[in-house]
């Protein structure tokens, strides 16, 4: 398994991995909460309506309307949120316990930190079943141009427009500790840092030491890797 991620490293650099991390891992959530399926015949509409939570979710017309999900697909999504995340809404903690069942080889909660801080839209500590519900429509349903913008404000940690080398090395690190013994089995300390120089040069057009949502876009549209990665979103339910 180690030689398939040192392939990944080496072949198709950071921007593509930490994509493809995004996919797996948005996937393995789908996974977890028993999403996959969604050919059940029993409605949950009464458990959407009735359930006693501390958050109560908006209405299926309207979550409908504002998302790129079936009135069927959103039923299923809301019965395994709500499976998992009894309340209504799930904190940082939890969702790095859930998350780390994903990665067990290593450390994920930094990793987790930064893709609940994405799906935390409000920035009020807490994903709920809205929030949840809109990442997961821009990252399965949304336009090529609309994941990469959720891709673009994942690793924008302090949400300026612009991703710093300090923020690709936060993230790279959080990578490398989260795949734990399938990245290098004997990874140098600078290792790190090396792929966030080879993520600049790449993505870094102008070379002012920043790259802007339009430099990493125009970079991973040319990049059949990324481009391939996309498409595993395609159908997923």
């Amino acid at each position: 398994m180690h030689l398939f991620f040192q392939e990944k490293w080496e072949v198709e650099g950071l921007q593509t991995v930490g994509i493809l991390l995004v996919v797996c891992s948005s996937l393995k959530l789908m996974h977890f909460l028993g999403l996959i399926d969604i050919t059940t015949e029993d409605s949950v509409e009464d458990d959407f309506e009735l359930s006693t939570v501390c958050h109560r979710p908006e209405s299926m017309d309207k979550l409908q309307e504002q998302t790129k999900f079936t009135k069927k697909e959103l039923q299923v999504l809301y019965r395994g949120f709500k499976n998992e995340c009894p309340s209504g809404v799930v904190n940082e903690e939890n969702f790095k316990t859930i998350y780390s069942q994903f990665f067990p080889q290593g450390d994920s909660s930094m990793y987790a930190h930064f893709l609940f801080e994405a799906f935390d839209t409000n920035k009020n500590g807490s994903v709920s079943f809205e929030d949840f519900v809109f990442g997961l429509s821009i990252i399965l349903r949304g336009t090529i141009n609309d994941r990469l913008n959720w891709a673009f404000n994942l690793y924008d940690l302090n949400k300026d427009g612009c991703i710093t080398k300090e923020e690709m090395m936060d993230i790279m690190r959080s990578i490398y500790d989260m795949m734990g013994k399938y990245t290098y089995p004997t990874m140098q300390d600078d290792a790190p840092r090396e792929h966030v120089e080879s993520f600049f040069q790449k993505m870094d057009r102008n070379k002012d030491g920043v790259v802007t949502i339009e430099e990493f876009i125009e970079s991973c549209k040319k990049d059949e890797n990324i481009m391939q990665s996309m498409q595993l979103f395609d159908n997923v339910i």
